[in-house]
């Protein structure tokens, strides 16, 4: 994921971010009829689900983590503090609750994604369980920000309408190294 966020353009970080779980589901079937055992072929299949496993649990309990923890009383959801600063302090009490919704549904979200993956891990066969955490894992968080959206133009009277490529501007922005206090420049 650093190497995604160090590409220079943003399809080269799409193709990486595709590019690597293909890779891994790709692998994870090639050795599906070695057993996890200490051979070669065992140790290689063993390597690739650890890493798909660690690269999807890792990503998903930070995820939840971020999002449930903003939650608690006293504290701002990460919405909620993210429509603030794309419109500036003062957004409507209606936007205010609508994201902190929005961000309890993405904890949800992040959630189901971790105990799913952990069931199917546990449960299923581990084909079934790569599938899911390689191949559906994208088209579900898309499945998400486009479910969000039509909410939002539903729900909202004047729903705010950012491109994607502000939104990632945003995040972008947070993400690069600043001190911990600091607030996030103000995308206008």
């Amino acid at each position: 994921m650093i190497a995604a966020t160090r590409a220079r353009s943003p399809f080269g970080a799409v193709l990486l971010i595709a590019l690597v779980p293909l890779l891994f589901h790709g692998a994870i079937m090639a050795t599906s009829r070695f057993p996890l055992a200490l051979t070669a072929g065992g140790l290689f299949k063993a390597s690739f689900v650890t890493a798909a496993a660690l690269m999807h649990w890792v990503l998903y309990a930070s995820l939840l983590a971020s999002f449930a923890l903003t939650l608690r009383r006293g504290q701002t959801p990460l919405i909620t503090a993210m429509a603030r600063q794309m419109q500036g302090p003062d957004i409507p009490a209606e936007l205010a609750a609508y994201t902190r919704r929005v961000t309890i549904a993405w904890s949800l979200f992040f959630a189901a994604q971790l105990a799913t993956s952990i069931l199917l891990f546990c449960f299923a066969p581990l084909t079934a369980w790569s599938f899911f955490v390689n191949i559906l894992d994208i088209p579900l968080v898309v499945a998400m920000f486009a479910a969000e959206y039509a909410v939002r133009l539903r729900v909202l009277r004047d729903p705010p309408r950012h491109s994607l490529a502000t939104i990632f501007e945003m995040v972008s922005e947070c993400m690069k190294s600043r001190p911990p206090a600091a607030p996030c420049p103000r995308l206008d």
